[in-house]
C-alpha cells in the first residue's frame, strides 16, 4: 500500500510525522522493527532524522538525553512487544526525572488483534503508572492529533513522558492530512499571596537556603532564578538538573558546603525537585521549609511546610523579586551568613586538593576528576552513569551552563550513559561531551559504542574500573561481613572493546599517565573510550537514606 495516493491522503505514519513536525520534533531515536516502519516513511518523507541504537533502553535514553541537553521534547520509536517492554526502565527514569519525552510504539495489527499476531501485547497497562499519558491511536483520523496531544501532555508541567502506540493495519492506512496539531503551553500563574508570604519569609530568616532542582531548568526560570537570590542574597544549592542554572563559581552558589548550610540554616526554601531521599526527605534538622513546585500535585505533602507556591517557575522568581520588601529595616542582613558558608566552602575545597592529586597506585580515583577537571571547558556537558566512581563526579565536577551535567536521577537506572552521549554530541557537537562510567554501568550498553561509532560523535568515556560492583560490595561488607554476587572481572579491557569497534581505547594503571591519555582523548575526532583501572578497596563515603 502506498503511504500517499497524491489526493491529499496520508499514512498513519505520516500523519505522525506530521504531529513531530508541528511541535519542532527533527530527531526521533529508535531501532528498527517492522511494526514501526509506516512512522519511519514518515519521517522520511518530513525531513526528521532517524538516529537507531543497539538497545531500545539506549534508544529511550537517548531521547531523554536529548531533552535535557535542548530543553525540547524528545522522542523515540519503538518496535511493538518487546520493542516497547525493553524500554520501560528508560521511561520510567524518564517520568520521575520529569523529562518530557514522547515514546511512539508499534502495535500488532487491530484487525487481528486477540488472535496470537507477532508481539501482540497491550503495553497500556504496564505503561499507565510510569507515564503522564498512555493511549492507542485506534483510527487513521485520531493518529496525528493523538500523537500531537502527547506531546502537549509531556511538555506541559509537570514535564514527563507519554505514550503513543498505533496499530500496523492502522499506521498503513491512508486517511486526510491532520491540521491545526500544534499546542500553546499554557503558564500557571502562581499565588501571588503565596509569593508575598515566601519572599517575606526569604527576607526575615537569618540563614536561609535556596535548593534549586530539574524543573527550574525545564522552565527557563535561571535568569529569574538569579536575580532572586542576587537581591535577596540568599545561597544556593543545585541539585541534579538544576546543576548550571547558577554557575558554580557564582558568590552564592555552594556544593562543598551542602551540608553545613543543611545543618545551620533556618530556612530551606526547595523549589522546581521533589523533597525525596536526596534531600532527606524534607528534613533539614530544625530549619523551617518552604517548597516551591510547578504544579499544585507536585507539593510535598508529607513535610510540615511553613509555606508553598505553585505555577510556572519563571512567573514564581519573577514574583518574588516583586514581593521582595522595599525597605532595608524589614529583612535581615545575609551576609554574615553566606561568608560563613563561603569559609566552609573555601576549606573543603582545599582539603580535596590531596585526593585530587593523589599519587597512589592503585589508581584513587579522585585522581581522575582531578585531572578532568583542568580539561573540562565551561560548557562540556558531563554524563555520569555508575555507583561509586560516579558518585564522585556529583561533588568534584563543577557545572557552569545549564543543561551539562547529566546523572540518572532518582530511579538510579544503570546504562543510560551511552543514550545521553548520543544525544548530547548530536545535539551539541561543537561541545566536549564526556561520559562517565563505572565498569558496572558499562556493560548494561557497552553494545552502543557501536552506536557512538556509527554515528561519528565525538565523545569521551572515562571508565572507573575497579573490579567489583563497589556501590554494594562495601556496603554489604559493612553489614554482613561478607559480600556476594559483588565481583566482576579485574582489569577488563572496555578500551579494546572500543577499538574493536572502530573507536579509539587506552588502558591507564598509573596515575601520572591519565592526564595525557585524557589529552590524547580529546584529541582523537570520534569516541575515545580511557579505561583507568581504579583502587577496588576505595569506597564512596555515603550518608544519604536511601529508605
Amino acid at each position: 500500500m502506498s503511504p500517499t495516493n497524491g489526493g491529499g491522503e496520508v499514512s498513519g505514519g505520516v500523519a505522525a510525522a506530521d504531529a513531530l513536525a508541528a511541535f519542532d520534533v527533527d530527531v526521533v531515536f529508535t531501532l528498527s522493527g517492522g511494526h514501526i516502519f509506516p512512522l519511519f516513511d514518515g519521517c522520511v518523507q518530513r525531513d526528521i532524522r532517524l538516529v537507531d541504537t543497539r538497545h531500545e533502553q539506549t534508544a529511550t535514553f537517548a531521547a531523554e538525553g536529548w531533552a535535557k541537553v535542548t530543553r525540547r521534547p524528545g522522542v523515540v520509536a519503538l518496535t511493538a512487544g518487546p520493542g516497547i517492554t525493553n524500554g520501560i526502565s528508560a521511561i520510567t527514569a524518564a517520568s520521575l526525572n520529569g523529562s518530557p519525552i514522547l515514546v511512539i510504539g508499534g502495535r500488532a495489527p487491530a484487525a487481528r488483534w486477540g488472535v496470537g499476531s507477532l508481539q501482540e501485547l497491550d503495553p497500556l497497562p504496564i505503561l499507565a503508572s510510569v507515564t503522564k499519558s498512555a493511549t492507542t491511536a485506534t483510527e487513521i483520523a485520531a493518529v496525528g492529533p493523538t500523537v500531537a496531544a502527547a506531546l502537549a501532555t509531556a511538555t506541559t508541567p509537570h514535564r514527563g513522558p507519554t505514550f503513543v502506540d498505533v496499530a500496523l493495519d492502522v499506521f498503513f492506512e491512508l486517511g486526510p492530512e491532520p491540521a491545526d496539531l500544534g499546542a500553546t503551553i499554557a503558564r500557571q500563574a502562581p499565588d501571588p499571596d503565596a509569593l508575598v508570604t515566601i519572599a517575606g519569609r526569604v527576607a526575615r530568616a537569618e540563614r536561609p537556603v535556596l535548593v534549586v532542582g530539574a524543573d527550574v531548568y525545564w522552565g527557563h526560570a535561571e535568569d529569574a532564578m538569579r536575580a532572586f537570590v542576587e537581591t535577596a542574597r540568599v545561597p544556593v544549592i543545585v541539585n541534579g538538573l538544576g546543576r548550571g542554572t547558577i554557575p558554580s563559581d557564582h558568590e552564592l552558589a555552594f556544593s562543598r558546603a551542602r551540608s553545613a548550610a543543611f545543618r545551620d540554616a533556618d530556612l530551606v526554601v526547595v523549589a522546581g525537585t521533589p523533597l525525596d531521599f536526596r534531600l532527606g526527605f524534607g528534613e533539614f534538622g530544625a530549619a523551617d521549609v518552604i517548597h516551591i513546585a510547578d504544579s499544585s500535585a507536585g507539593v510535598a505533602t508529607h513535610v510540615d511546610l511553613a509555606a508553598a507556591a505553585a505555577g510556572d517557575l519563571d512567573l514564581v522568581f519573577t514574583g518574588l523579586i516583586d514581593a521582595w520588601p522595599d525597605a532595608a529595616s524589614t529583612y535581615a542582613d545575609h551576609d554574615a551568613w553566606v561568608a560563613r558558608l563561603t569559609k566552609t566552602e573555601t576549606a573543603a575545597r582545599a582539603g580535596d586538593v590531596a585526593a585530587l592529586e593523589s599519587a597512589a597506585t592503585p589508581i584513587h580515583p579522585l585522581r581522575i576528576y582531578g585531572e578532568l577537571r583542568s580539561r573540562l571547558e565551561r560548557d562540556a556537558i558531563v554524563i555520569g552513569d555508575g555507583g561509586d566512581f560516579v558518585s564522585y563526579a556529583g561533588k568534584y565536577v563543577d557545572t557552569f551552563t545549564p543543561g551539562c551535567f547529566l546523572d540518572p536521577g532518582p530511579y538510579g537506572c544503570l546504562g543510560t550513559g551511552p543514550g545521553y552521549a548520543l544525544a548530547a554530541a548530536l545535539a551539541r557537537p561543537d561541545r566536549q561531551v564526556v561520559l562517565l562510567l563505572g565498569d558496572g554501568a558499562t556493560g548494561f550498553s557497552l553494545g552502543d559504542f557501536d552506536t557512538l561509532v556509527r554515528f561519528g560523535v565525538n565523545v569521551v568515556a572515562v571508565i572507573g574500573n575497579n573490579g567489583i560492583w563497589g556501590l554494594e560490595k562495601h556496603p554489604m561488607q559493612a553489614v554482613y561481613g561478607y559480600d556476594v554476587a559483588a565481583e566482576l572481572t579485574p582489569g577488563t579491557r572496555y578500551d579494546q572493546v572500543a577499538e574493536a569497534l572502530g573507536g579509539s581505547g587506552e588502558l591507564v594503571t598509573e596515575p601520572d599517565s591519565i592526564g595525557p591519555a585524557l589529552d590524547r582523548a580529546f584529541a582523537h575526532d570520534g569516541l575515545s573510550v580511557v579505561n583507568v583501572l581504579t583502587d577496588p578497596s576505595d569506597a564512596y563515603p555515603r550518608s544519604s537514606n536511601l529508605a
